[in-house]
């Protein structure tokens, strides 16, 4: 199988995952709200959930690294996910719900590291940038659909239930594609001719370069000051802006722009390099005042503009990352870089939800003083040379 199919089919595994896990995302929200928790609560379960997902892949890419399992690992961590969204149908009380939404989220850290450092390795003679912007844009479009599905459920009156139950269809056809790329690709580090032996010895943090920290400081800022979805989806059902089954909708368009976004800054990013992020903090200003509104169009810009923003974070930092790390420890490269970003994400998104439950306006002005700092943490970022490194030491 050549690079440029192992990427497409497992953007396709990935999407049917997305279908299943971003369908339920978009109405967890409104979901929780149903057992009677406050924004407060649903920014601190899905900022924590978020926090789990990134965190965890501190040990999860160190587990990678040294076992080298990466299938294993990583149609392990599928399972999880794929378990965990249907069983949100059963219903239950406000904790089991919770535990479910964060044992999604752990299916993710289990997973993630393990797989990008297989696309990493079938990324060599394609364009890192390009590579994972395929696979991202193909993994957002799962994304899209999943969330029109649930949309769709919910439109005709069958309920939340419902929903998260049809979502276990596209989670056993992920789990067969996946099986059918681990047959046909047992060793994707075969892709990279620079790969001489399996990495088997204990990985140390130690020794990523200054670069890398910068670029982990400013993505951390950034997620510091950016809500998640359900925090806004939370604000769309409190205020009657628009009906629960449109809160999906949504959550699909944010989703779609996410895709696209991710494709445009691939190739920025095999341009210009990190340079290509300098928007981010400022458009990370401007969502809150869209999507915090009443304006049911301003609350449609604002979750356009919301996943434009997580597409190039998501495809940028994982082309990044595997430049600026070396091959044997991209593992713990992405677990250590997620980990920074994924507690920040936890103390932003908490503290926005808990101001928003005080007034939207002292939640929006948090989000700007936050993007503030991230941009004066990005100027390093700019000062350097713009082309993207890659490090072999």
């Amino acid at each position: 199988m050549s690079p440029l199919r192992f990427v497409l089919v497992f953007g396709v595994v990935s999407g049917l995952a997305d279908f299943v896990y971003e369908g339920a995302r978009s109405i967890v929200g409104p979901y929780l709200a149903t057992f009677g928790a406050s924004a407060a609560v649903v920014g601190l379960v899905t900022g924590f959930g978020e926090a789990v997902a990134l965190v965890f892949r501190m040990a999860t890419g160190r587990w990678s690294d040294r076992t080298g399992r990466h299938w294993a690992i990583s149609i392990t961590g599928y399972a999880i996910t794929i378990v965990s969204v249907p069983l949100l149908g059963v219903g239950g009380p406000l904790g089991l719900a919770c535990l479910l939404i964060i044992a999604e989220r752990f299916g993710k850290a289990v997973r993630t590291p393990a797989r990008d450092t297989m696309l990493a390795e079938a990324s060599v003679d394609m364009g890192r940038g390009h590579a994972f912007a395929v696979h991202e844009s193909l993994d957002q479009s799962g994304a899209l659909i999943g969330p029109l599905v649930v949309a769709a459920v919910l439109a005709t009156h069958h309920g939340y239930r419902a929903a998260f139950a049809l979502l276990a269809i596209p989670g056993v056809a992920a789990m067969l594609v996946l099986g059918y790329l681990r047959r046909q690709v047992p060793r994707p580090a075969a892709y990279d001719p620079t790969v001489q032996v399996t990495q088997t010895r204990p990985v140390a943090l130690r020794g990523f370069s200054r670069r890398y920290w910068q670029y982990a400081a400013f993505s951390a800022a950034t997620l510091a000051g950016f809500a998640t979805f359900a925090v806004l989806a939370y604000h769309l059902a409190h205020r009657h802006v628009v009906s629960t089954a449109t809160i999906p909708v949504l959550y699909a368009v944010a989703m779609g722009a996410a895709a696209l976004a991710a494709l445009a800054s691939g190739k920025v990013y095999d341009r210009m390099g990190l340079r290509g992020l300098v928007l981010l903090p400022l458009l990370g200003a401007v969502i809150p005042f869209l999507s915090f509104s009443t304006s049911v169009l301003l609350v449609w810009a604002g979750a356009a503009l919301w996943g434009a923003v997580m597409g190039v974070h998501e495809s940028t930092m994982r082309a990044a990352v595997a430049d600026l790390v070396p091959r044997a420890r991209r593992g713990v490269g992405y677990g250590t870089f997620t980990a920074v970003y994924g507690l920040a994400w936890l103390a932003g998104a908490a503290i926005i939800g808990a101001l928003y439950d005080i007034s939207s306006d002292a939640a929006i002005t948090f989000t700007v003083v936050i993007q503030a700092v991230a941009l004066v943490l990005f100027l390093p970022l700019w000062r350097q040379p713009a082309s993207p490194e890659n490090h072999s030491a």
